[in-house]
């Protein structure tokens, strides 16, 4: 059994979660260069959703890659010019990030369900929908992002497993911890910082 599944994992499954793996390490750090292996990792990855018809991931993932040259580039340098500290989520920006879901959900499902073949439109707009909400406050870098990531996790996991995506869904799973990990973390810089 898992010599058969591990014969469907693909070169692109496996340096895509290898990559995806060292960016959200160095994410929990606080380590700007994890873009870098983000940005890697996205591109395969965009080729394994299309290939596997999960066509709200694939779009996810495209804008993945966008927020990941944006955040690089704030977190870089932001509205100072330095890198930008982490924060907490403004009210105004949770408006932001609810309606990022929302938006975001009902236009995946409405496309999945009437331009394409997928079997699980709103499974894999949920998923998308949270992701692209928490990659934003991710972008911005705030602290919030890891708890609305961690739903599109949670989501994530039982879809990936139905989709024989067993690779991608370990990596999840990983994800999952860390983001859980990467809050406490960020909580620690945030409070060290008031208290400096």
């Amino acid at each position: 059994m898992m010599q058969d599944i591990l014969k469907q994992i693909t070169l692109p499954e496996w340096f895509g979660v290898l990559f995806s793996v060292i960016q959200v390490l160095l994410a929990r750090k606080n380590n700007v260069n994890n873009y870098l292996f983000g940005i890697a990792g996205i591109l395969l990855t965009l080729y394994v959703m299309l290939t596997s018809k999960l066509y709200a991931e694939f779009t996810l993932n495209l804008y993945y890659l966008i927020m990941s040259i944006y955040g690089w580039l704030y977190w870089k340098f932001g509205k100072q010019k330095s890198e930008m500290e982490i924060s907490v989520t403004s009210a105004s920006e949770k408006w932001i990030a609810g309606g990022i879901v929302v938006g975001t959900f009902s236009l995946f499902w409405f496309f999945l369900t009437h331009f394409t073949d997928s079997d699980v439109p709103v499974w894999d707009s949920l998923v998308s929908a949270f992701a692209w909400a928490g990659m934003w406050l991710m972008a911005r870098r705030k602290i919030e992002n890891w708890v609305v990531l961690n739903i599109s996790n949670i989501i994530s996991i039982p879809l990936l497993l139905h989709k024989e995506l067993y690779l991608y869904a370990v990596l999840t799973s990983f994800l999952f911890l860390v983001a859980i990990s990467g809050y406490i973390e960020w909580q620690k810089i945030i409070k060290n910082k008031a208290n400096a």
